[in-house]
């Protein structure tokens, strides 16, 4: 019988062991505990809440919705620029404020000709604000406590953060997290994710 060289027609049928199909369900659970994980782990964490009002912008903007860390605080201290999420005075009734932090415990803050002081020295910040219009109670300068941070927004002239006698310096035991996690369709606005 004459045996046929070259191309054949026929290939092999692969048979599925069930090493394989052991192999794929394994990777399909791990897969789904991973992201159960995840979910819990940020859900319980943190609380997802909505910027109210225009003080944040252009990092945040009115309406957008960020995750909050509420346990990273518990091992560290908040760091001048983070953002923060807050009670003014502790206030339960009021809605959740976000500032940036520009002055920590021991520091003095003062607001002078428009721009922010930290121990008489300028405060780095750049191109990225616009002057201070109104220092408010900053404009004689304000020493923090040691549990007290000095909160500014970004959009400075349209802010009510601690310049305002209302708010004044936030107290640690006032602040409920770290914005942590802006959701993905605000980061593809603001040119993050495509």
């Amino acid at each position: 019988m004459a045996r046929h060289k070259g191309l054949t027609f026929y290939e092999k049928k692969k048979r599925i062991s069930r090493k394989m199909i052991r192999e794929i369900f394994s990777t399909i659970f791990y897969c789904f505990a991973a992201i159960l994980v995840a979910f819990v782990i940020v859900f319980a964490m943190g609380m997802k809440i909505s910027v109210i009002g225009v003080s944040m912008e252009p990092s945040l903007y009115n309406g957008q919705e960020v995750l909050v860390n509420r346990f990273i605080y518990k091992f560290v201290s908040p760091g001048r620029g983070d953002v923060i999420v807050f009670l003014p005075n502790g206030n339960p009734n009021s809605h959740y404020y976000l500032k940036r932090i520009v002055g920590l415990p021991g520091e003095q803050v003062q607001i002078i000709d428009g721009y922010v002081y930290v121990d008489g020295e300028p405060l780095s910040e750049g191109d990225s604000y616009d002057k201070i219009a109104d220092p408010g109670i900053a404009e004689n300068g304000i020493v923090l406590e040691s549990d007290e941070y000095f909160v500014l927004g970004d959009n400075r002239n349209a802010s009510e953060d601690s310049r305002s006698g209302n708010i004044g310096p936030v107290g640690k035991e006032t602040i409920i997290g770290k914005a942590w996690f802006y959701m993905e369709e605000d980061l593809a606005e603001m040119g993050f994710v495509k």
